[in-house]
C-alpha cells in the first residue's frame, strides 16, 4: 500500500488533484495550500473554512505530519537552536538566527537541515562524525520553517522568516530533488513567500550537482565549503575531495557562474597551524583568480565540538591578517558573523542530540 503523501510537501497544483478526487471545488486547493504554508495550521481541524466532509476526505488522501521540537536552546546572542523528532523518530537541528539591524539589515534567517547525519565526514563538523541516516523528504525540510514560524508566532504573531541558508545537518546536492522542491514551495506567492535571492544552498563540493544545479536556472546564491586551497590540504579535512579534487571542483564552479552569472560564495573553515597564514592566503587567492575571476569568501574560524579537538581555532590576530592579505591580492573577503557557538548552533556544530543543560523546553 502506498504510503499517503504529506500536504506539506504539495504544490498548489498537486493538491488541486486531490481536491478533484474527494469532488471539491479547485479554488479549494488555492485554501489548502495557504492554511499549510502561509497560516502553518498543524491539524486539519485548523483550517476552518473548510466544512468536516472536505477535511475528512483531505485526511483520507495525505497526511500532515508536524515535527514535535523536543528541546529549544537560546544563545546569549539570541540564537535559537530547536532540535525536531520526526515521525520515524529520527532527529534533526534546524537554527534561528536574529539579525537586528546592528552591523546588517533586520531579518530572520533560519538554517535548514537536508538530511539526518551525514556521509561526508568532514572533519571539524560534528554532523559528519555522526554518520548518514537517511535523507530528509521535502516536507521534513520544509517543515522546519513552517514549524519553526508556528512556534514563534505564538509569542510574536508576526514573525516571519525572512532567509534560508541550507547550511544545517547533511548535503544539500545528495538530497537534490527534496530541496529543489522545498525551495520552490518556500518561494512561492501564497506561501511563505521567502525571496529566491534570500535562499543560500551549501555543498562541499558535488561536481556533477553543481551542474544540475546550474541548470535548474534558480536564482539562488551557491555557497561552496572550500577550506583548503591544495589537493592535498583539503584531503585531510573534506574526505569528499578525494573524489571530485579541486581541478574538478572549480571547473564545476567556472560553469556555474558561467551558466547563471551568479557570483559564488566560498566558505573557509579556519584552522590554526593548518590552512591559515600568509602562504595559505595567497595560494587561496591565487585558486579563486584563476578559476573564476570572481568571488566571496566567507571566514569562519573553526568552531570546537567534542569531536574536533584536532582542529583547533585561530586567534583573531592570525584571521584578521588571513582577511587582509586576501583583499590585498583582490579578494572580497569577510569574516562571517558568529552567532550560536554557546549552544553548539554555529557552523561545524550540529550534532541532532538533546542536551540537559542550559536549554529551554517547550511547555
Amino acid at each position: 500500500m502506498t504510503a499517503k503523501p504529506d500536504i506539506r510537501e504539495l504544490t498548489p497544483e498537486e493538491i488541486k488533484e486531490i481536491i478533484e478526487e474527494i469532488g471539491e471545488k479547485p479554488f479549494r486547493a488555492g485554501q489548502v495550500f495557504r492554511w499549510v504554508q502561509e497560516r502553518v495550521v498543524r491539524d486539519w481541524a485548523e483550517m476552518t473554512n473548510l466544512n468536516a466532509l472536505t477535511k475528512s476526505g483531505l485526511s483520507s488522501k495525505a497526511a500532515l505530519r508536524p515535527a514535535a521540537l523536543k528541546q529549544e536552546r537560546i544563545s546569549r546572542d539570541g540564537t535559537r537552536k530547536y532540535l525536531w523528532e520526526l515521525a520515524d523518530g529520527s532527529a534533526v537541528e534546524s537554527v534561528l538566527l536574529l539579525h537586528e539591524g546592528d552591523r546588517t539589515r533586520k531579518r530572520n534567517t533560519l538554517c535548514l537541515s537536508t538530511q539526518v547525519g551525514c556521509p561526508l565526514g568532514c572533519g571539524f563538523c560534528a554532523t559528519g562524525k555522526m554518520g548518514y541516516v537517511r535523507n530528509l523528504s521535502a516536507a521534513e525540510i520544509i517543515g522546519q520553517v513552517l514549524d519553526t514560524t508556528e512556534y514563534q508566532r505564538r509569542t510574536e504573531p508576526d514573525f516571519k522568516i525572512n532567509n534560508l541558508v541550507y547550511m544545517g545537518m547533511g548535503e544539500p546536492l545528495l538530497n537534490l530533488a527534496a530541496v529543489l522542491k522545498s525551495i520552490k514551495i518556500l518561494n512561492h506567492g501564497d506561501g511563505q513567500n521567502i525571496g529566491i535571492r534570500r535562499i543560500t544552498l551549501s555543498t562541499a563540493g558535488l561536481a556533477p550537482q553543481i551542474d544540475e544545479l546550474a541548470n535548474e536556472g534558480l536564482d539562488i546564491v551557491l555557497a561552496v565549503s572550500l577550506h583548503a586551497p591544495t589537493n592535498e590540504q583539503r584531503d585531510r579535512i573534506m574526505p569528499v575531495n578525494r573524489r571530485y579534487p579541486l581541478e574538478e571542483l572549480m571547473a564545476a564552479c567556472r560553469r556555474y557562474y558561467a551558466k547563471t552569472e551568479r557570483r559564488i560564495t566560498f566558505e573557509y573553515a579556519l584552522v590554526r597551524s593548518f590552512n591559515d597564514g600568509p602562504v595559505n592566503a595567497r595560494l587561496l587567492a591565487e585558486l579563486l583568480l584563476d578559476s573564476i575571476g570572481s568571488a566571496n569568501v566567507n571566514i569562519i574560524p573553526v568552531n570546537s565540538n567534542d569531536d574536533n579537538t584536532g582542529w583547533p581555532r585561530p586567534d583573531g590576530m592570525s584571521v584578521r591578517e588571513f582577511v587582509r592579505e586576501l583583499r590585498r591580492r583582490g579578494i572580497n573577503a569577510v569574516v562571517r558573523e558568529e552567532k550560536g557557538s554557546d549552544i553548539e548552533a554555529a557552523c561545524g556544530q550540529l550534532a541532532g542530540k538533546k542536551v540537559e543543560a542550559t536549554c529551554m523546553q517547550r511547555q
